[in-house]
C-alpha cells in the first residue's frame, strides 16, 4: 500500500511548533524515524522537539550525538508537549507504548499524526499515515522526504537506515522488497555507511551483556515437539551480570536458530516486576500480534510484544500456553483433508 502524503502537508504548512514521540523502550526504528522526520521538518522551518517517556538506550547513542532526542521528565516536562501544535507519534499506535507522554498529549489541544506500520493499533484520535505492509517506520520517513523532495543530511539518512537495517533483521525479514533496497541505496548515496552502522549496531557489546546472553541462552527451553522456543531473564540476571535491559536487543531471534521451531517468545522480568515478554514467529499462519493483542500488547505478525504484570513464572506459563495453543492449531488445520 503506498501512502497518500498530501493530507499532511496543509497540517505541516499551518503550524510551527512539533513534538515528535515514539514508544516505551525505543529501538533503531523508533530513534532512527524520530531523528530523520525531526530533520525534515526543521528543514522546512519548523520548531521540533523529540520527546519519548524512555531513555535512548546505549547502543543508540551514535544515532544522536548531540542528544536531540530527551526524555520525559529528565530533560523535557509535560510543558513542553503541551505547547505544541502538533504531535507527531511514529513507529506506534498504542496509547499504552506512550505511557507519560501520552498521558500529557490527551491534556493537549494539539493535532496528533501517526506515522506507523503496525497492524495493532489503538484509535489515538489523529490524521493516519500507515502502511502495515510496509518492512519498518523508518521507510516510511524516507518515502516522506521523497515526496517533500527534501535531500537529507548524512545524519539523518545514518538514521534511517539503521531503522529499516534493524526492523528487516539486517535484510532478511520476508518483509524485505526491491523497493526496500532502492530506499537502501538512496540512504547510502545520502552518506549512510554500511559497514560502520553494522558495527555500532553489532559489534560493540559488553562483557556484561555477553555473560547475559549466556545465562539466557543456557535456559532455552524447547516445546511443542520442537515447534516453540523461548528464553526467560529474570532481574537477578541484571543485578549479577551488570547488563542493562537493551542487552536483550534481537535475544529472542536465537530461539529461531534451532531447525524446527516456528514461533519462539523471550520473558524479561524489569525491575518493576512487570515482565516484557516479545514474541516471534517464521510460519505465516502463526500470528504473534494476536497472541499479543491477548495481552495488551501488538505489533506484527511476525514480531509482536507485550507486558504482562508478573511475576515472572506465570508470566512464562501464560506466554507459553498461547504460543502453544496457537501452534497446535495450525498443526490441526494442516492435518485436515
Amino acid at each position: 500500500m503506498s501512502i497518500q502524503w498530501a493530507p499532511l502537508l496543509p497540517i505541516i504548512d499551518a503550524h510551527q511548533r512539533f513534538v515528535i514521540s515514539s514508544h516505551v523502550r525505543p529501538d533503531a526504528d523508533a530513534i532512527g524515524s524520530e531523528i530523520g522526520l525531526a530533520s525534515l521538518l526543521r528543514s522546512l522551518g519548523k520548531s521540533v522537539q523529540i520527546i519519548n517517556h524512555s531513555p535512548t538506550p546505549a547502543n543508540l547513542f551514535f544515532l544522536d550525538p548531540t542528544k536531540d532526542v530527551k526524555q520525559l521528565g529528565v530533560t523535557a516536562t509535560i510543558a513542553d508537549i503541551v505547547a505544541a501544535e502538533v504531535h507527531f507519534i511514529v513507529d506506534t499506535s498504542s496509547w499504552i507504548q506512550l505511557n507519560d507522554v501520552g498521558k500529557a498529549m490527551r491534556e493537549s489541544p494539539a493535532l496528533r499524526v501517526v506515522i506507523d506500520h503496525h497492524v495493532s493499533a489503538d484509535d489515538l484520535g489523529a490524521t493516519e499515515f500507515k502502511d502495515v505492509k510496509c518492512e519498518a517506520t523508518g521507510s516510511l520517513i524516507f518515502d516522506l522526504a521523497q515526496f517533500l523532495k527534501i535531500d537529507l543530511p548524512a545524519e539523518a539518512a545514518t538514521a534511517l537506515f539503521a531503522a529499516i537495517a534493524t526492523d528487516t533483521g539486517w535484510f532478511r525479514f520476508s518483509a524485505v522488497t526491491s523497493q526496500t533496497m532502492t530506499r537502501i541505496a538512496r540512504l547510502m548515496e545520502y552518506g549512510a555507511v554500511p559497514a560502520a552502522i553494522f558495527r555500532e549496531l553489532y559489534e560493540q557489546a559488553s562483557i556484561a551483556r555477553m555473560h547475559l546472553v549466556g545465562r539466557a541462552l543456557s535456559r532455552m527451553v524447547l516445546d511443542c515437539d520442537g515447534e516453540l522456543a523461548y528464553v526467560s531473564i529474570p532481574w537477578s540476571d541484571f543485578e549479577e551480570t551488570g547488563a542493562v535491559s537493551s542487552d536483550t536487543e534481537d535475544l529472542v531471534n536465537e530461539c529461531l536458530k534451532i531447525t524446527g521451531t516456528r514461533g519462539a517468545f523471550i520473558a524479561i522480568e524489569m525491575q518493576s516486576k512487570q515482565v516484557k515478554v516479545s514474541f516471534r514467529s517464521r510460519t505465516e499462519g502463526l500470528d504473534v500480534a494476536q497472541i499479543a493483542e491477548q495481552f495488551g500488547g501488538g505489533g506484527h505478525r511476525q514480531a509482536a510484544g507485550a507486558t504482562l504484570p508478573g511475576p515472572l513464572s506465570e508470566s512464562i506459563e501464560k506466554a507459553r500456553k498461547a504460543m502453544t495453543e496457537k501452534i497446535l492449531s495450525l498443526r490441526s488445520s494442516a492435518a485436515k483433508p
